[in-house]
């Protein structure tokens, strides 16, 4: 208050002393009329004048107003023009001077109002409560004022909005207000409240800020949408940038599949307004900031597969590679696709199928980096398309086993009718200008990084230097650039190639020795005393010098690693050497490109160091200084070190091998015993419903046998056939053919009966007519050996009987058993209709046949007794074993 009643007394008279006491005498008309109407007038003529006068009505009335919103709320006009003086007088918008100071004197006055106000926290909860009042006067005034008071004491008016009970709830209530401007100057509040302040940000994002928000954004039209739809976007990103957790929330929610629509903006060469443009680019800075390389590695993967799943990856490369396209947009989109492939096996497979739509179709790869090497192209397009190769190729080793192909001679097109990639590379590479030498070797070394395997592949490229002159590997024209003296750009992107192609590849070291021009160039530029914009490249040139000991496997007589040493010592000094090693860390550009991995640079010289070679730098720099400073009984010692560590290695590497099939067979077995745990329960479970199945039909016939009762003969027959219900088809079949057999069997027996019957009638005939005595003898004996024939076929007879007796009771004991298994699978006795029937009939007819094969048994039987005994008695001879004996026991 001091400070205001100074700028008060610095003011001049006049005028002014004339509005201030009348500004008094509002202040205590407010305070003390009892008449409503006298108040809401007084109040009024305060908001006229808190314009103009701002210094003044502050000072006098803000104790005023604030107590007309605690004991005035009933009557909505008042409050409303309360809320819109303590607007006037703390929000600098309002402010027109004309002096140079009048802006900062306004600030000042907005802070300190806003002070004065928030002291009392209750008046910020008093103006939270104000905000339920749908009334249009009301709502709106307390929605600036509180936006006014967050622009100013941010952090303050926060904190208090965060301990107030329902304080974010209430205000998440103003996007549903049908009211747009409410809805809109709501938007405002909500991004100045979740400004840098982590827990409101999840506070607001779990009150269903996304769903709403992007509603807003889709009845807006999207892209083309207006003003409103940047002011979500904006508040999008203050909710989502650098947490994680409403990042997590916004992917789990399935938002990303909302995002797609933004980016259907067709191939239209008309319609890129300004506010078009600017919507656009929010939307892809969003999309940047769910897959930023700053973020966890889960959480950026999980987004990156949702973004390839939906489509929004197959959207983003469609406006990459359209017609008319601003170039800021361009840019972002190549920024923003480098993101969403960074690292992501899947994405980085389908950029690599994506082609440009010309004839004929070119890869997007191969497109884009005839813009990144043609130095017509503005600078921050050719940081993108950098930027996005980069990311192709991060941890990507059958991306950078295509890029390195496209090099090698078999797969160079002969015709000439297409360009590859590696030729767009070498083509940069030694070019004239600098800034596409350093971009080339940056993006080949990229095509190297974490894979030993294509940096041997990449010493069989030879290249033709000239016509009539023998071709040079690529290694070579790399060197012999670099000692030509060229831009300091140009050098320092070939040593970073340089540096990158030989760590961890002895193989490359030795090439790299082999030419013996490479190591006295090295030493001379490390050993003159250069100036200072010579030093970064003596720092790289001991860097690779470096490489070359640490990575030596001493196959050269002539460079072994202890030579080398001596050569530093001698020509360098190992202080010196280690010195200037120092100079490339100690860079001020090191620092800033060790930051991020996008080269974001102000301006073409600024682009010296690449993000993954600052990485590299960091890991070699203590080992190679290290390696200097040891002797050669330590480097012996070191080796023999390093071929233990390696059989370690190879016996835990077999070893893990072993476990890791042992597990893979193991959790085979783990399978299959599932599968067979879950294939026994279903057939225990089957078993069970089968079980009590039958003893419920047993129950329910037992239930219908008693309810018929037995002294029901009809309902008897029924239940008799209703037992046959459960004879099947294909024993009944069965039956019938073996009664049929049967029944062939005794037509048999019966013929054969007849055949001796009619031999008997001969034997009775010849005895007859015999009248002699020697006749008769002869007769007799005749008929001896005819008896005991007939006695034996008898015997066969009799025995074929027996067998057929016992068929016949081993078919009537299946018939019984049958009758039972029918009756414990019988359903109910009700089923009863003509197929009872007809099995009944079928049964009874096959027990008729059983019964007439029985009588006709014993019928043959007494029809042999009898002729049996009449032969008997014709015979006049007294034999001891007579054969009608035996017929008499069959």
């Amino acid at each position: 208050m001091n400070f205001l009643r100074g700028v008060m007394g610095g003011q001049s008279a006049g005028p002014q002393h004339t509005e201030a006491e009348t500004i008094q005498k509002l202040c205590d008309r407010v305070a003390s009329s009892t008449l409503l109407d006298d108040r809401r007038n007084a109040v009024r003529a305060l908001k006229s004048l808190s314009k103009k006068y701002r210094l003044e009505v502050g000072i006098q009335a803000m104790e005023h107003l604030i107590h007309v919103l605690q004991t005035d709320r009933s009557d909505s006009e008042i409050i409303g023009y309360a809320l819109d003086t303590l607007y006037n007088i703390i929000s600098n918008e309002e402010e027109e001077e004309v002096e140079e100071n009048s802006t900062r004197q306004s600030e000042d006055l907005g802070s300190q109002f806003t002070e004065i106000f928030i002291k009392q926290q209750e008046n910020v909860t008093l103006l939270l409560s104000l905000l339920e009042e749908f009334d249009f006067h009301v709502r709106w005034p307390g929605v600036k004022l509180l936006t006014s008071l967050l622009k100013q004491l941010g952090p303050q008016v926060q904190q208090i909005i965060l301990v107030s009970p329902m304080g974010v709830s209430r205000l998440m209530d103003l996007l549903a207000d049908s009211r747009e401007v409410i809805r809109n100057d709501g938007v405002l509040l909500l991004q100045a409240l979740t400004r840098s302040n982590g827990a409101i940000q999840k506070i607001v994002a779990f009150e269903n800020a996304f769903e709403r928000l992007l509603d807003i954004i889709s009845e807006e039209g999207n892209s083309d949408g207006g003003i409103v739809v940047e002011d979500c976007l904006i508040l999008l990103q203050n909710l989502l940038k650098n947490n994680n957790s409403n990042q997590n929330f916004f992917k789990e929610g399935s938002y990303i599949q909302r995002m797609k629509p933004w980016f259907e903006v067709g191939d239209e060469n008309s319609g890129w307004s300004a506010q078009k443009v600017t919507n656009l680019h929010l939307m892809l800075q969003l999309v940047r900031v769910l897959v930023s390389p700053t973020n966890p590695p889960g959480a950026t993967s999980s987004c990156q597969k949702a973004m390839f799943q939906c489509g929004l990856l197959q959207q983003l490369c469609t406006i990459l590679m359209a017609t008319g396209v601003p170039a800021d947009i361009l840019t972002e989109t190549i920024n923003t696709v480098s993101e969403v492939i960074r690292g992501c096996q899947v994405n980085q497979d389908y950029f690599a199928s994506v082609n440009a739509p010309s004839n004929p179709p070119r890869p997007a790869i191969v497109v884009l980096l005839m813009s990144m090497v043609n130095e017509r192209q503005p600078f921050v397009l050719r940081c993108a398309v950098l930027y996005c190769f980069q990311c192709f190729l991060y941890k990507n080793q059958k991306g950078q086993g295509e890029i390195v192909s496209t090099l090698l001679p078999s797969t160079i097109d002969a015709t000439g009718n297409s360009v590859s990639a590696g030729q767009l590379l070498c083509g940069g590479l030694f070019s004239t200008d600098s800034l596409s030498n350093w971009c080339a070797a940056v993006a080949l070394a990229h095509a190297l990084q974490e894979n030993a395997t294509q940096k041997e592949q990449l010493l069989r490229v030879q290249l033709a230097t000239s016509i009539g002159n023998p071709p040079v590997s690529l290694l070579q024209q790399c060197t012999n650039i670099l000692s030509q003296g060229s831009k300091i750009q140009t050098r320092v992107g070939l040593l970073m190639l340089l540096c990158t192609w030989l760590s961890n590849c002895p193989i490359a070291v030795t090439h790299f020795l082999h030419n013996s021009a490479n190591v006295p160039f090295l030493t001379g530029q490390i050993a003159e005393n250069l100036g200072e914009e010579e030093q970064l490249v003596q720092g790289l040139c001991a860097l690779l010098l470096g490489i070359s000991i640490y990575f030596n496997d001493n196959s050269l007589e002539s460079y072994m690693k202890e030579k080398l040493k001596q050569l530093i010592e001698k020509r360098i000094g190992k202080e010196n050497f280690i010195e200037k090693l120092g100079f490339i860390s100690k860079h001020e550009l090191y620092s800033r490109a060790s930051q991020k991995p996008q080269p974001n640079f102000p301006s073409p010289e600024y682009m010296i160091f690449d993000h993954e070679f600052t990485k590299l730098v960091k890991e070699l720099e203590g080992v190679i200084t290290k390696a200097i400073y040891k002797s050669s009984e330590e480097d012996k010692k070191e080796e023999e070190v390093k071929k233990t560590l390696e059989q370690h290695d190879n016996i835990v590497t077999h070893y893990k091998n072993m476990i890791r099939e042992q597990d893979l067979q193991l959790e085979e077995l783990r399978q299959q015993v599932s599968t067979l745990k879950c294939q026994n329960e279903q057939l225990q479970t089957a078993v069970t419903q089968q079980v009590s199945q039958i003893q419920q039909h047993k129950d329910q016939y037992n239930l219908l046998k008693i309810q018929l009762g037995k002294d029901n003969q009809h309902q008897g027959s029924y239940s008799e056939g209703a037992q046959m219900n459960g004879i099947q088809p294909e024993e009944i079949g069965r039956l019938r053919e073996e009664i049929e057999e049967l029944k062939r069997t005794q037509e048999l027996l019966q013929s054969q009966l007849t055949e001796k019957d009619s031999m008997i009638e001969n034997l009775k005939s010849s005895q007859t007519s015999g009248t002699n005595e020697q006749s008769s003898a002869i007769v007799s004996a005749r008929d001896s050996e005819q008896v005991a024939e007939l006695k034996q076929e008898l015997a066969t007879l009799k025995s074929q009987l027996n067998s057929q007796s016992v068929e016949i009771t081993k078919l009537q004991t299946e018939k019984q058993e049958l009758l039972q298994k029918t009756e414990v699978f019988a359903k109910s006795v009700e089923v009863q209709g003509e197929t009872e029937t007809i099995i009944a009939t079928k049964t009874t007819d096959v027990e008729g046949r059983l019964s007439a094969l029985l009588q006709e048994t014993k019928e043959l039987k007494v029809e042999e007794e009898d002729e049996l005994e009449s032969g008997d008695q014709e015979d006049e001879d007294d034999e001891s074993e007579d054969p009608g004996k035996d017929l008499d026991h069959i």
